[in-house]
């Protein structure tokens, strides 16, 4: 893109002094690593591509299904049996036809995380169970990534900012996952079909602060009840 193509395209952000040329150009530097196409990762890919975020990567080995329709906004019924990552991609390409993506397909394991994750710069964790998100934070920790955090149930929703500049990391928070068999999941216990598309997009905004350089979430988990629009900071 030449300097007149990104000034018409992103000059509404760019009008903000904490954003401007230099801001804009960090985005479109930027290399950021999705994981996850589900929930929280659709809103997720559809503001950082839109934002101008030059390099997306997304992970995901799942297929669209019907019962993702209802809060999994990137995809329709046309796409029901189709790869998310595959689908995402062409979601997303159509947003911002100037964004290199990159489709894992593929489950996240021990194996490749390390080589998946090294060439982000930052990661943001969209998935929906323990062992991902410990295997993600520890990678990241082992790698010096920072790591954008989300989860999701029923309608509550947290987000924290995890080892950004000497911060702490999920461990830190919670040193050991729970058993599985002691946590609720959304497959059991539901979820109102907005709330991937609040928490999701807190996560992308926060990503896009970390990327410009801006104030973002430093030891600190932010709970987000939207039953009641209360939200709760825990220090830790």
């Amino acid at each position: 893109m030449n300097a007149i193509d990104i000034f018409l395209r992103y000059n509404r952000q760019m009008m903000l002094p904490e954003i401007g040329e230099e801001g804009q150009q960090k985005l479109i530097n930027a290399r950021v690593l999705v994981i996850g196409a589900g929930g929280l990762g659709c809103p997720v890919l559809q503001y950082l591509a839109a934002a101008g975020v030059g390099t997306i990567g997304i992970v995901d080995f799942d297929i669209v299904e019907v019962h993702n329709l209802h809060r999994q906004i990137l995809y329709t019924d046309k796409e029901v049996g189709k790869s998310k990552v595959v689908t995402a991609k062409e979601a997303i390409q159509r947003l911002n036809p100037y964004a290199t993506i990159h489709v894992f397909e593929e489950e996240l394991t021990g194996n490749n995380a390390p080589y998946i994750i090294k060439d982000f710069d930052f990661i943001i964790d969209g998935s929906d169970n323990f062992k991902t998100r410990y295997l993600v934070n520890d990678t990241c920790v082992k790698l010096g990534k920072p790591l954008v955090y989300g989860s999701i149930l029923k309608f509550e929703g947290q987000v924290a900012v995890f080892n950004h500049n000497g911060s702490k990391n999920l461990r830190d928070l919670f040193p050991e996952p729970p058993d599985p068999n002691d946590v609720p999941n959304c497959s059991l216990n539901g979820v109102l079909g907005t709330l991937p598309g609040v928490i999701g997009t807190m996560m992308a905004h926060e990503t896009l602060k970390l990327i410009a350089g801006l104030p973002v979430l430093t030891n600190q988990l932010l709970i987000f009840n939207t039953l009641q629009w209360t939200p709760n900071m825990v220090t830790y």
